[in-house]
């Protein structure tokens, strides 16, 4: 199931935000246990450059990866941690 979120998760941000870089890992093994695990959804980390994020500050590109991941933020995924990548 990880595998297919993590594709989707892909397609959103290749779509939304072309970047240059994207990396996203599965950190579901670091919540086993974790009231927000039960629920099924998953917890993730997203490393992200994209030329969209030029001039913005931090906040506004954790905007916009939000954006671009929409309901998945409610169906598939409980947690997620954005790192933000320096050649945006």
């Amino acid at each position: 199931m990880s595998e297919s979120r993590i594709t989707e998760m892909q397609a959103r941000l290749h779509e939304a935000l072309a970047p240059t870089r994207l990396e996203i890992e599965d950190q579901g093994h670091l919540h086993v246990g974790h009231a927000g695990a039960r629920d099924g959804r998953g917890h993730f980390l997203v490393r992200i450059a994209s030329s969209k994020f030029a001039n913005l500050r931090p906040l506004q590109c954790h905007r916009l990866v939000y954006d671009a991941l929409g309901d998945l933020l409610e169906t598939d995924i409980h947690a997620v941690s954005i790192e933000i990548l320096g050649g945006r």
